[in-house]
């Protein structure tokens, strides 16, 4: 029957149905709305000339299709009855770059709420939609020459109310030097060689801090070392742990370099209408033969940091592209939060997750065997690596999967150690056994009375300058 098939084409791509209308629509109440507008509307054009859907692969880009006009008619609704568009609309505002991108957004929600209802309206449409001006007259019903008047007027008024000057133009031919850029010539260059990392992973040591965690501003992306800001280049490796014999005849834990990572982000784009940045990555073996390439796409907000998707190309030549709307199987592999909500950028201790040396107790699990999912700081320790000590925080994430990790932050919101432990039955079908036969001798650590093992560090090259 057509209505099984429309309901069942309509299930299944209904994550990517929401998550497209949710990352453009302030109101939750009006994304429940919408949705509901799409469906019928989908199920009408559908009911008119079932014939056109036999080809199932055509029904999510006619889906988004419809999605896309009925937010038009949102906004054209609005700003035909003069309502103002709420501040938190502003929520995918692409941070600036450094610690300062929270205070940035606050102030530009503060100056905003100092305009006038038809200020913020012309802003929003064309900074934050992006929609052309001739979008905007035909939302509006207005001249074209009225909408460049008043975006004229309302960025001059926005621009007088900034109270920082404006950076001050290069001369032509002129390039911004950053600290963190290695190779200026990074994209396209597939023969780059990484930083040389050390073999073995420098000693280090673990040691918790009776002082409460400072508050950070943490903007990587998770378990990558790298902020989506262009211009941002990150070299880190990855070292299996495990305990050996050390030349005294003591137990010592030795980290083996198994591979290199470098990232560059190279330039912001535009991934179905969401502002966000490329991250071109390149993969190093032990011996620094290149093991392939992507490309990656992710987001950095006020408050968030996500990943939006990924790129990369097959033994054949063919590009495989993974995004946000692609439902399970993006989640499954990036995805962080309800709706893929990201990363915090403000973590702070939320009582989620709670220490005491070895043993970890996650508050919302009331079944240790399928941990929800959550991220928490748990405290303060000092991490000594090689000659250097650092001041971090603790942040830990659980996942439903058996994954565990530590990410040790430093006071510059950025991570100086990452470390991850395996429940003891994780993946145990593709390994054979449990890690704790794998890695007899590896830390463990005791979660709701769950055994977990220590599996692999990973540290960035910035750590080992100090």
């Amino acid at each position: 029957m057509p209505d099984t098939l429309f309901d069942t084409l309509l299930t299944k791509h209904r994550t990517a149905l929401v998550r497209y209308v949710r990352y453009r629509i302030p109101s939750d109440a009006d994304t429940e709305d919408l949705i509901q507008e799409i469906s019928l509307a989908a199920w009408n054009a559908y009911r008119a000339a079932p014939a056109r859907f036999s080809d199932t692969e055509q029904f999510l880009p006619f889906v988004i299709g419809i999605a896309k006009n009925k937010i038009s008619d949102y906004f054209r609704r609005r700003a035909k009855a003069g309502d103002p568009l709420p501040l938190d609309s502003i929520s995918e505002l692409p941070a600036h770059t450094g610690n300062a991108a929270g205070r940035t957004g606050a102030l530009v929600r503060e100056i905003l709420s100092g305009l006038s209802a038809e200020d913020r309206q012309i802003l929003y449409l064309s900074f934050w939609l992006e929609y052309p001006q001739a979008k905007i007259a035909a939302l509006l019903g207005i001249p074209p020459g009225t909408v460049k008047s008043r975006l004229f007027h309302a960025k001059r008024r926005f621009r007088d109310a900034w109270p920082y000057p404006p950076a001050p133009a290069l001369p032509c031919g002129a390039a911004l030097s950053c600290e963190s850029t290695q190779n200026s010539d990074f994209k396209g260059d597939n023969n780059m060689k990484p930083i040389q990392m050390p073999s073995v992973l420098p000693a280090y040591t673990i040691t918790p801090d009776t002082r409460p965690p400072f508050p950070v501003i943490f903007e990587e992306l998770s378990n990558w070392f790298i902020r989506p800001v262009p211009g941002e280049t990150v070299v880190w490796a990855s070292y299996d742990c495990d305990v050996s014999d050390g030349t005294d005849g003591s137990r010592v834990s030795v980290g083996r370099l198994t591979e290199t990572t470098v990232s560059h982000c190279t330039q912001n784009i535009v991934l179905h209408g969401i502002r966000g940045a490329e991250i071109e990555t390149q993969f190093f073996d032990a011996d620094g033969n290149k093991t392939g390439d992507h490309l990656y796409y992710a987001q950095l907000s006020d408050t968030h940091c996500r990943w939006l998707g990924e790129c990369y190309t097959d033994s054949d030549g063919a590009k495989h592209f993974l995004t946000f709307l692609d439902g399970d199987d993006f989640m499954r592999e990036w995805g962080i939060g309800e709706d893929n909500c990201g990363m915090e950028t403000h973590p702070h201790p939320r009582g989620l997750i709670l220490r005491t040396g070895s043993a970890v107790t996650v508050c919302n699990a009331s079944d240790p065997s399928a941990l929800i999912e959550c991220q928490d700081i748990v405290g303060r320790y000092s991490v000594t690596l090689g000659k250097t000590t650092f001041d971090t925080v603790l942040l830990m994430g659980i996942c439903a999967n058996g994954a565990l990790t530590e990410q040790y932050i430093g006071t510059d919101g950025r991570t100086v150690l990452w470390r991850r432990f395996n429940r003891f039955d994780w993946a145990k079908e593709r390994y054979g056994k449990p890690w704790t036969e794998l890695l007899p001798e590896n830390e463990r650590l005791d979660v709701n009375g769950v055994t977990y093992v220590h599996w692999y560090d990973c540290i960035s090259s910035a750590v080992l300058r100090g």
